[in-house]
């Protein structure tokens, strides 16, 4: 009999994971216990279980001594295009502030990279958008007067005043013109995340004195509070009161350990993968989920790439042996004669955008997943 399934994801419940666990263990032993593998198994370990058994924390104590090392003491900063957000953005502003004599945060409006709206979309129409002088930037009571009071729809919150209650040195105002901060100060944290490196570039040359991305905070070691090397703050969360969990480093070497220990114990080497947030965007709010600089932070080999698929309906269409259409289309694809196929994401794109949307970021105790048969194709038994 024919298998009647394809692709198969399934959720590993894992032990509460603490800071020096071994990880590549207990990512093994558990998965054993659910599933034998294979080796087009795909085995994804979300990002925050990596760091936090690595211990990667900092206090933001440690980000106000990095800030007032790289700026200066106090200094007045200004933070262009932050995301709205109260466990990721809010609490490294807590930081920020408190190695500055001022901060002033300009936010981006309608809405922030990730789609998080400042107001009413309802009252913004783009194509009838016209800039003028009076408008290159607001303050906050401005653009309300303007605009109206508005609290995010989902966490009820206004996020010029949460951003504002922060420390007693931060003032808001917005702008969809970066360079507005330069009315304010000369050195800049570009808070953007994935058109970071441009809006620096943009600073720049409108004649910041220095800029740094997020990616230049806290990425280098000091004693023994956390970094990241590649994305310093970016991509980490509120933990606890008074710290943040950073992004995981080394996540290559956890992944190839994690592969070579499956080998170890069945002498097979699945696909492994760490992921954070998916690359999804809701079709009723219109936030996109992606607000951790990257997908996928670590991957074995075998999941570089890109699917090249053959589209069933293009291929069967009108043939009377739709099998044997499917298997010539299969191996003209093999042979690279076939131009047909899906839209040209990465592997660990999609696989760790799946990986997410299972494993959930509340209550689910899954922080592990098991895909299997993804690399399957109809014909394989």
């Amino acid at each position: 009999m024919k298998r009647r399934t394809g692709t198969v994801v399934s959720g590993i419940r894992m032990p509460f994971i603490s800071r020096g666990d071994d990880l590549v263990d207990l990512v093994v032993s558990n998965v054993l216990e659910v599933s034998d593998v294979k080796e087009t198994d795909v085995i994804a370990v979300t990002e925050s279980i990596v760091a936090i058994s690595q211990g990667n924390f900092a206090h933001i104590d440690s980000i106000a001594k990095d800030i007032e090392s790289k700026f200066g003491k106090n200094e007045h900063i200004g933070v262009v295009f932050p995301i709205f957000s109260r466990n990721r953005f809010a609490q490294l502003l807590r930081g920020i502030s408190k190695g500055a004599k001022k901060i002033t945060v300009l936010l981006n409006y309608p809405q922030d990279e990730v789609g998080n709206p400042i107001m009413d979309l309802k009252k913004w129409n783009p194509y009838n958008y016209v800039p003028n002088k009076d408008e290159m930037q607001f303050t906050g009571k401005e653009f309300r007067k303007k605009y109206g009071e508005y609290v995010h729809e989902f966490t009820k919150l206004d996020y010029i005043d949460l951003y504002e209650s922060l420390n007693d040195n931060i003032s808001v105002i917005l702008s969809r013109d970066p360079a507005e901060i330069l009315k304010h100060t000369k050195n800049v944290i570009a808070a953007d995340i994935h058109n970071r490196e441009m809006t620096k570039s943009y600073l720049i040359e409108s004649g910041a004195s220095k800029v740094l991305t997020m990616a230049e905070i806290l990425n280098t070691p000091d004693g023994e509070r956390g970094y990241n090397e590649k994305y310093g703050i970016l991509g980490s969360n509120m933990f606890g009161q008074n710290e943040v969990k950073l992004f995981p480093r080394d996540c290559d070497k956890f992944v190839q350990k994690v592969q070579d220990e499956f080998y170890k114990r069945t002498k097979v080497r699945p696909h492994v993968m760490v992921y954070a947030d998916g690359a999804f965007r809701d079709p009723v709010c219109g936030i996109w989920e992606l607000a951790d600089p990257v997908v996928c932070p670590g991957n074995t080999k075998g999941l570089e790439g890109s699917p090249s698929e053959v589209k069933l309906k293009t291929i069967v269409a009108g043939e009377k042996d739709k099998e044997a259409a499917l298997r010539r289309a299969l191996d003209s694809k093999d042979r690279g004669t076939l131009s047909l196929g899906t839209t040209p994401r990465q592997y660990k794109d999609l696989l760790g955008s799946i990986a997410d949307l299972v494993s959930g970021s509340g209550d689910k105790g899954t922080p592990v997943i098991l895909i299997q048969g993804y690399f399957d194709n109809l014909l394989k038994e």
